[in-house]
């Protein structure tokens, strides 16, 4: 019981910050950077690095490398979470996170599928 409750506690606290919101709704349809995130949020990059370790902690983004025009190659962030379900149970509050598949993951999962047949 204690455990639900401390992560009800961390997760409601993570997902009532106004950063980490930000970061959840630009992230939801393209990948960025932490640079840009942070400057779409108005933070710091450090700010922005914090918030994201939390929500990969949960799941609630993904991280991915991609290459530069110049050969460079730098971490984006994906939102991941596509819902949050608060159910009351008689051990107290519990959190369903639903996250969303990748586009990459659900095409991985169907060349596995396609191959054990």
């Amino acid at each position: 019981m204690e455990r639900v409750n401390e992560d009800v506690r961390e997760i409601s606290g993570l997902l009532a910050d106004e950063t980490t919101q930000r970061i959840l709704i630009e992230t939801t349809d393209e990948p960025m950077s932490a640079d840009e995130l942070s400057d779409a949020c108005g933070v710091s990059p450090q700010t922005v690095y914090r918030r994201l370790e939390r929500l990969q902690e949960y799941d609630m983004v993904t991280e991915a490398v991609e290459m530069d025009d110049d050969g460079h190659h730098h971490k984006v962030y994906t939102a991941t979470l596509d819902r949050v379900t608060i159910k009351l149970t008689s051990d107290g509050f519990r959190f369903d996170l639903s996250l969303r598949e990748r586009m990459a993951a659900r095409f991985t999962q169907f060349v596995s599928e396609v191959r054990d047949r």
